[in-house]
């Protein structure tokens, strides 16, 4: 019972620790620009809302806090040291690498570039130095790198599961500039989570009487828990931002899931062994930056390789995005599938749409063409009153006005709020019907 109690106050002030630190609200105010971000551009390319911010943004703090509790429960049994050191140059580092690109937000590369830096101050009397550059240095080298790595690595196990429950949710549909300058439809998954961390962390010397930790963790030796335990309160932040012309975003959310999965059971893999034979930490570190890159570019290179997926051909119009709350939706019109005819008439561009859309104003039947590649028949009565759109997006044809600018955004352009789209010399036609 004593043990319970001491977590519990332990917990308690890790608690107070986390309000008390500005990187959770730095973390949550990133993610909400970064929705921001995303709404603007959905309106400037389409006209409409597919996405509320502040709904978005509810589910990941939500989600987030969910992940940091399971992990933090079972972080009690991994001896994982984690000092305020440590959150300092984890953030830190991850703040700097922002500044270049958000997605190296990700500690996956914060934590690999200090097990690299690490390694290489080993070489060098640089932690000798008495002046707050060595000291600096010393900080670093006393980092536990093995234990920080395999923290990353269940991050991202966490992720992987995050990304297959949520990831689809947070696609926004886009209009991309494809190969020889031709428009096609595409998706960006960008899923944020900050996850608040409460880890165990040995007490310093002299600090004061402290309980005796009462089990072995998996990580470190009994004589670490000497001097008793504390308990640290940290926010860390886990994300993915893909981006796909050739798929839906269901199958692109279910690869990137697997590809995390595996991510984080090699990293982990090698952390371990590093934890008991500490050459193996510099591997671990690299593979921390480099797998995790490697997945990037095998993502864009299958997009580069595979024929887009949202563009119209023969068959009709294919459908990029259904706008919540419209006819389209209450019909079960589906991403991806193809509008054949519409109140009889067929469909080959947006003005034989908008035409057949007004052929009945008081009945609208569609043939569509679903994603197995059969016929169906919906229909539905048009009220009075009622707006007069079906509530699709269209991939886009050459009549469009705007595309994404596919530049990797840093921190500096959400911040700044950095034009997110580009504009062609075209006439002005509807994005969406």
């Amino acid at each position: 019972m004593d043990i319970v109690l001491e977590l519990l106050r332990q917990a308690g002030s890790a608690v107070v620790g986390l309000l008390l630190s500005p990187f959770y609200y730095i973390a949550v105010l990133l993610i909400m620009l970064q929705y921001m971000r995303q709404t603007r551009l959905e309106r400037k390319l389409f006209h409409v809302k597919l996405h509320a911010w502040p709904m978005e943004l509810g589910r990941t703090i939500l989600a987030g806090l969910v992940v940091g509790l399971v992990i933090s429960c079972a972080g009690l049994f991994l001896g994982v040291t984690v000092t305020g050191e440590a959150v300092l140059w984890m953030w830190g580092t991850a703040a700097v690498l922002a500044i270049v690109r958000v997605r190296y937000l990700c500690f996956a590369y914060g934590v690999g570039l200090l097990g690299i830096l690490q390694w290489i101050i080993g070489f060098t009397p640089l932690a000798e130095r008495s002046d707050w550059f060595g000291h600096m240095m010393t900080s670093l080298s006393q980092l536990d790198i093995p234990g920080l790595l395999f923290l990353v690595a269940i991050m991202h196990l966490a992720e992987a599961l995050l990304v297959r429950w949520q990831g689809a949710r947070f696609a926004s549909p886009l209009f991309l500039e494809g190969k020889r300058g031709k428009l096609v439809g595409g998706y960006a998954l960008q899923g944020y989570w900050p996850v608040p961390m409460f880890m165990l962390a040995p007490a310093a010397a002299g600090s004061g009487a402290h309980m005796m930790l009462p089990w072995s963790t998996w990580f470190g030796d009994s004589s670490m828990w000497s001097n008793g335990f504390t308990m640290i309160g940290f926010p860390m932040m886990i994300g993915f931002t893909e981006l796909t012309r050739t798929m839906l975003p269901q199958a692109k959310a279910r690869i990137a899931s697997q590809s995390l999965l595996i991510y984080g059971i090699c990293l982990g893999s090698i952390a371990i062994g590093a934890v008991y034979w500490s050459p193996l930490t510099l591997l671990a570190a690299l593979c921390s930056l480099l797998l995790h890159e490697a997945i990037i570019l095998w993502s864009n290179f299958k997009e580069t390789t595979t024929s887009p997926f949202f563009v119209h051909d023969e068959r009709g119009l294919r459908i990029l995005a259904v706008i919540p709350g419209t006819p389209a939706e209450s019909m079960g019109i589906k991403v991806g599938e193809v509008l054949q005819k519409v109140n009889g008439m067929r469909v080959r561009s947006k003005e034989e749409l908008y035409t057949a859309l007004h052929i009945n104003s008081a009945f609208c039947k569609l043939e569509v063409l679903n994603l197995e590649g059969h016929v169906k028949f919906v229909h539905r009565a048009r009220y009075a009153g009622e707006h007069h759109q079906l509530g699709v997006v269209l991939a886009p044809d050459d009549q469009a006005d705007y595309y994404a600018a596919s530049a990797n955004a840093s921190l500096l352009d959400i911040i700044g709020r950095r034009r997110t789209t580009r504009q062609r010399e075209t006439p002005s036609v509807p994005t969406s019907l």
